[in-house]
């Protein structure tokens, strides 16, 4: 039985839903453009992962007719009254499969790759957590070999004190865990990666 599990939380692509920050700025449909580009980004880095279960975990709906394909990905619904709680049952019901090395990921990470995701399951062969910090003070990986529910509790959540308040409850709990590099989420303006693709953008 494979030991590893990548959980992928998605917002189901939906014009006015997704990436509404971005979009006071941009619009909602180049809104919706970004968000798009960053889900095939997903899927491309994590579709040829070996040794690894992936599930996607939808925001409202399950998709059975999208590049999910699900001989490749199993499909769940995010089950929770806010973030901290639907990432939790989610590595709940991982570990409830058997599962050793859980990992996290959004699909809002352009600079994410299928190497980074690769070693964070190393490390949790001899480290029990690891995370991966965000510019905007979130993260955009978290991993661990067992259940430690205290990291989703008490966090405020799509706040610039995510990553911080994670940091800080692992170390409270003696939790050892390794960091991965800082990267870029997209969620503002300043998040775009791509300053030239999103001046098209934002003059379309």
């Amino acid at each position: 039985m494979n030991k590893n599990q990548l959980i992928i939380f998605i917002k189901n692509p939906v014009l006015g839903k997704v990436k509404t920050r971005l979009a006071k700025y941009i619009g909602d449909r180049s809104a919706l453009q970004i968000y798009l580009s960053l889900l095939k980004h997903t899927f491309k880095i994590t579709k040829e992962l070996e040794d690894v279960v992936k599930v996607v975990y939808y925001s409202d709906v399950v998709e059975e007719d999208d590049m999910w394909i699900s001989t490749s990905f199993g499909k769940s619904l995010q089950e929770g009254n806010d973030l901290g709680m639907r990432m939790k049952n989610a590595f709940q019901t991982a570990f409830n499969e058997g599962a050793e090395r859980v990992v996290i990921i959004g699909s809002d990470c352009f600079e994410l790759t299928q190497n980074y995701i690769e070693h964070a399951f190393n490390i949790l062969n001899s480290n029990q957590a690891v995370i991966g910090p965000a510019v905007d003070g979130g993260y955009y990986l978290l991993g661990m070999n067992r259940m430690y529910s205290s990291v989703f509790q008490d966090v405020e959540w799509s706040t610039h004190n995510v990553f911080v308040s994670t940091f800080v409850k692992l170390k409270e709990e003696d939790i050892q865990f390794k960091l991965l590099p800082v990267l870029y989420d997209v969620d503002r303006v300043e998040d775009v990666p791509e300053l030239l693709q999103y001046n098209v953008i934002l003059k379309a």
